[in-house]
């Protein structure tokens, strides 16, 4: 009997992978997804790390410069299936230390396909000196509903615009974010 009972599970366990359907390989889109719980903010946060946007300019004077966007979604308490509201940077770099955008000129608008959202103005978040450095970096901050969010990765289509400056997420940069939503327990 126990020999019956190992040759039917030395089957089944040979057969499995057989049976086995793989499931969709994961998109490759480069960026860099973490999730932790802040103790002190009582929240848990999924962010998408700093990741590039565009490099070759904007639709403005802002020449040699890079955009690259950081998004985070915040979940009340240790659960992961309401957020709460998504906190998002735009960070700008630049070589020329004059190509900053003036206070007036923060006002953050989103295309997500036909749809134009005006979002508010952007804050300010304060620079780390780190001694002398080649390129000026500013980065604008805005917190937002996430149905917005959500808005914005259902689009198959999103471009931004801060005061003069816009540029158009690529597929990777929607891929990153339609992935940082599916990790929200439905």
């Amino acid at each position: 009997m126990r020999k019956a009972i190992s040759l039917i599970f030395c089957g089944v366990v040979l057969l499995f992978p057989a049976l086995h359907v793989p499931g969709q390989k994961p998109i490759k889109h480069g960026g860099k997804i973490e999730t932790k719980y802040d103790g002190f903010a009582m929240e848990t946060v999924m962010k998408l790390r700093k990741m590039k946007v565009n490099c070759t300019g904007f639709k403005a004077d802002f020449h040699e410069s890079c955009v690259s966007i950081d998004v985070v979604l915040h979940c009340p308490g240790t659960q992961v299936s309401h957020v709460g509201n998504v906190t998002m940077q735009l960070i700008f770099e630049t070589k020329s230390w004059d190509q900053s955008h003036a206070p007036h000129q923060r006002d953050l608008m989103l295309l997500a396909d036909t749809e134009t959202l005006k979002l508010g103005r952007m804050r300010l978040v304060p620079q780390v000196s780190t001694g002398t450095q080649e390129r000026s970096t500013e980065t604008l901050e805005a917190t937002f509903p996430y149905e917005v969010f959500k808005k914005m990765v259902s689009a198959e289509f999103v471009e931004m615009k801060v005061g003069p400056t816009a540029f158009t997420l690529s597929d990777k940069n929607l891929f990153a974010l339609r992935d940082l939503n599916s990790r929200i327990v439905k």
